[in-house]
């Protein structure tokens, strides 16, 4: 997998960027088939930064009504990597 299929996007909400300033933790959405070893590997490529770990989650896909049709969202995960002490935190507008 290249880095690009395994890091698909950052997530930018009230709670990823307040674990980004306050405990080094960056957010993505990845590919429902990375492990923890390839997202790893692609954050420390892309940012040329040290990750001390990582961690997953799985997110199962919300219902949906739009009038009298429903549907499920797709099925996704979420990654949270925290940096090593003394790295410089990348900004997401720098990718």
């Amino acid at each position: 997998m290249t880095i690009h299929e395994v890091l698909l996007k950052p997530v930018v909400t009230e709670k990823g960027i307040t674990a980004k300033e306050e405990a080094r933790t960056l957010c993505f959405q990845v590919a429902k088939d990375a492990n923890k070893i390839h997202v790893k590997q692609a954050v420390e490529k892309l940012f040329n930064v040290k990750v001390e770990e990582v961690r997953t989650a799985n997110f199962e896909g919300k219902l949906r009504r739009r009038g009298k049709f429903a549907a499920y969202r797709s099925d996704w995960k979420k990654a949270y990597v925290k940096l090593l002490p003394g790295q410089k935190v990348p900004e997401f507008t720098e990718m």
